[in-house]
């Protein structure tokens, strides 16, 4: 093979220079998109906060933070006490309380919740860190919920249902049958795993159910995730769309179209977004339109980032008529794509459309009480440098994974802590002149 040939001199192909033109220009927003409304004016009635509250809230932001380079410290020297995460409740048999536990157990259930978070989301913890204990809670519920269902789906997790008999469960199998009616097409995966997975989330859409009923679930998770739904009214059709866009997975490894792929960020990210406003709180129902887009933001960045390892699980989520008519072979995406001319200007622009809804998600902030936006903040910072970071590399999502350390998930999570929630007003235009030239993040 001649050396001009191998996939060893993809490093060196990277550092050329080129016109950023597609052949066929990328679309925005999808057509399935609703139309923009009329922007009304800001509240500020939750922005007022006491002295008191601000200034106890800085105290515990410094002393999270110190307690975390602290618990880094004494793991990168390797004495730090890595207790295995355990389901306090692994023991019952009984899918149910029929009767409220008492806090003890919902303060397990919460434990439980916040350490799967602490162990599994290297970034959303960091964006949720500092906030008030309550809201902190309700968001490693959030996030515990949607961690098990991903899991189900796309992982190896065995998730526990008591009291049923699995797979020939006869409302399982009813469910399977119904959905495969509507779904109109077979499963992407072999039957063994297909009729595993299908059942957890079936199970795991019924234990979603006593969140909204007078019984309790024995897991800790959908224990937890009641208490949160019941403090802030979180609608069930935000979860069930999640367990949704889980299925869908099951049966589709590919799309279509940018219409098709925003569906389904809509199903697996959006959703997140528009659970977790309710957590922030909120006045203008305005808030919703730019909590959808951050949810497109970050799992378009998500897409992006992940194509190497997607194409490894025969899954490719980048439109294929955008593919196509740019000249790119699917074949071509196990790393050879870097070698194609069009790979590099089809990355740019596609970051470009992900940062039209940047834009829009960046709107959300002033929208929410001054003592929560840090949270979205820190996420949108998050994604917008790794987005960045992808451009940087001229789109090589292949040779290594494009993710933040935890220096920098810890640094940037205190920067945007600090202008969101303790600096007023009038230095905003330092901190964006600041942004325009990389010194902070553009949040």
């Amino acid at each position: 093979m001649k050396k001009e040939n191998s996939y060893s001199t993809t490093i060196g192909m990277l550092e050329r220079r080129k016109p950023l033109d597609l052949l066929f220009p990328l679309q925005g927003n999808a057509k399935s998109r609703e139309s923009d409304e009329e922007v009304p004016k800001m509240t500020t009635l939750d922005r007022l906060r006491a002295g008191v509250v601000l200034a106890r809230d800085a105290v515990k932001a410094v002393s999270v933070t110190a307690m975390e380079a602290l618990r880094e410290g004494v793991a990168l020297i390797g004495i730090a006490d890595k207790n295995e995460l355990v389901d306090p409740f692994q023991n019952l048999d009984a899918p149910i309380w029929s009767e409220q536990p008492p806090q003890e157990l919902l303060k397990l259930a919460y434990q439980y919740c916040e350490k799967l978070t602490i162990q599994e989301a290297g970034n959303f913890y960091h964006s949720f860190k500092y906030l008030p204990d309550e809201q902190r809670l309700a968001m490693c519920a959030v996030y515990a919920f949607c961690r098990r269902a991903d899991d189900i789906a796309d992982g190896d997790w065995a998730d526990r249902f008591p009291g049923s008999i699995g797979q020939t469960d006869p409302e399982a199998v009813a469910y399977r049958e119904q959905l495969e009616a509507l779904q109109n097409r077979g499963t992407i995966l072999d039957e063994e795993s297909y009729l595993n997975k299908i059942t957890q989330l079936f199970f795991f859409r019924k234990k979603l159910s006593t969140c909204y009923t007078d019984v309790y679930s024995t897991d800790p998770v959908f224990l937890a995730l009641k208490d949160t739904v019941e403090r802030y009214g979180i609608a069930r059709n935000v979860f069930d769309d999640l367990i949704s866009g889980m299925e869908d997975d099951l049966y589709n490894n590919r799309y279509r179209t940018f219409d098709e792929l925003y569906d389904y960020c809509y199903r697996v990210a959006s959703v997140v977004g528009l659970m977790c406003i309710e957590i922030y709180g909120y006045n203008d129902p305005l808030a919703k339109k730019y909590a959808e887009s951050w949810g497109i933001f970050m799992q378009l960045t998500n897409v992006l980032r992940d194509v190497g390892e997607d194409i490894e699980r025969d899954r490719v989520y980048l439109p294929l008529d955008e593919l196509e008519k740019n000249g790119i072979l699917e074949s071509e995406l196990d790393g050879k794509v870097v070698l194609n001319k069009t790979w590099e200007p089809y990355c740019y622009h596609y970051a470009r459309r992900a940062r039209t809804y940047l834009d829009e998600a960046r709107q959300l902030l002033p929208l929410l009480p001054r003592r929560t936006r840090y949270s979205p903040a820190a996420m949108i910072a998050f994604y917008d440098k790794i987005l960045r970071q992808i451009e940087k590399e001229q789109g090589d999502v292949f040779t290594k994974r494009v993710k933040l350390n935890k220096l920098q998930k810890m640094s940037l999570a205190a920067a945007v802590y600090i202008r969101h929630r303790m600096l007023p007003r009038i230095l905003d235009p330092v901190w964006n002149g600041l942004a325009r030239i990389g010194i902070l993040p553009s949040v």
